[in-house]
């Protein structure tokens, strides 16, 4: 679990809010006194039973240090539950999240004013560079949040920045092909591109949007719009821990994040709208440990397009992607300025086109 960072936040009211992934909104108003919570004041959407076990959730906190963990705060509240307490939609973790969010003055999506980003056709390594300049510049305080759509205009393979490049590609198959590797700044696995053939996004963020939670609770956070929207074209989707959304027919994508120096949260999703598994096949090596973990016997099996499920055009679903955010958030355009595509090309050229990075794991 990450630690909380606490604000001084001595002798004042704060609030924090939580919307559990699949679930209901926690909502904790509080007060500090002598470092410890006071007059906490539990209340959401979510449904309860008895009725006085509202009070004991809000008396299990008073009390509590400021700088409690959550693990902690949700062991104070199933310790102090009525027995046979029934709580749906939300659980004592959640309300330990809400109160770590109070207590560290985190944002809300609807604190900030979204941007757009979704240009033309970019190569590999410039949407790798984009991916570090526009966090940084978040971070910086010199753009907004934004989220930025990804187009390719041309096939690769992108390597997590921990991955070793001789276990996860065969390279005689990607020169064969055609396709570029290159190497991320976020961790996780591999990801086999072709143009047309994903829907990829990132989120830029302050840290503020997650703060008070782990790093498996903000995957779920920030993919829990995604899950909304595509529940909204029939999908029966769900997040599966620690970074797959996931369907009845198979995995659809993959997240990965990185907390950056400057402040602020990268986070981008690849789903597959369509795939040449047989071409994934000879590019990819995939473990027998991690097959073995899935359940299954062979990376082609491992993924179910959104060409399939939806029957949508790749275009139309990028667009109910683009809205469904917007009706939930706001979005308004903000395109990559030429200060900032001039600082990606520097990194291109010093980082991310250099043997060094893409070899620092052979």
């Amino acid at each position: 679990m990450l630690s909380v960072v606490v604000v001084d936040v001595a002798g004042c009211a704060v609030h924090g809010e939580y919307k559990v992934p699949g679930g209901k909104l926690v909502v904790v108003d509080l007060d500090v006194v002598g470092g410890r919570l006071s007059g906490v004041r539990v209340s959401g959407d979510f449904f309860l039973e008895p009725d006085e076990a509202l009070e004991a959730i809000n008396g299990a906190l008073t009390g509590a240090p400021v700088d409690a963990d959550g693990e902690e705060l949700a062991a104070r509240i199933r310790s102090g539950l009525p027995e046979g307490a029934r709580l749906v939609g939300f659980d004592a973790a959640a309300v330990a999240v809400a109160v770590r969010r109070a207590v560290s003055k985190a944002s809300g999506w609807s604190d900030h004013e979204w941007l757009l980003v979704h240009d033309g056709p970019q190569t590999p390594l410039m949407h790798m560079a984009l991916d570090q300049v526009l966090a940084e510049e978040v971070g910086a305080g010199r753009r907004a949040p934004t989220l930025r759509f990804w187009e390719w205009a041309a096939p690769s393979v992108i390597i997590g920045s921990f991955q070793s490049v001789r276990n996860e590609v065969d390279m005689e198959g990607a020169r064969r092909h055609g396709i570029e590797v290159v190497r991320r700044i976020t961790g996780g696995g591999a990801m086999f591109v072709e143009p047309g053939n994903t829907v990829t996004y990132s989120v830029y963020a302050p840290v503020s949007l997650v703060a008070g939670m782990s790093f498996a609770e903000s995957y779920a956070f920030l993919d829990d719009w995604v899950l909304g929207v595509l529940r909204e074209l029939g999908l029966n989707v769900w997040y599966q821990p620690l970074n797959d959304i996931a369907s009845d027919a198979g995995k659809i994508g993959g997240a990965a994040q990185k907390r950056l120096a400057s402040g602020a949260v990268l986070h981008h999703v690849t789903m597959s709208y369509s795939i040449d598994a047989d071409k994934m096949g000879e590019v990819l090596r995939v473990g027998k440990e991690k097959l073995s973990d899935k359940g299954v016997a062979s990376a082609k099996k491992r993924v179910d397009p959104l060409a399939r499920q939806t029957g949508l055009a790749r275009e139309v679903v990028i667009e109910r992607l683009i809205t469904g955010f917007r009706d939930r958030y706001g979005l308004v355009a903000g395109p990559v300025t030429d200060a900032e595509r001039a600082r990606a090309r520097e990194l291109v050229e010093s980082k991310f086109a250099t043997r060094e990075w893409l070899m620092r794991v052979p």
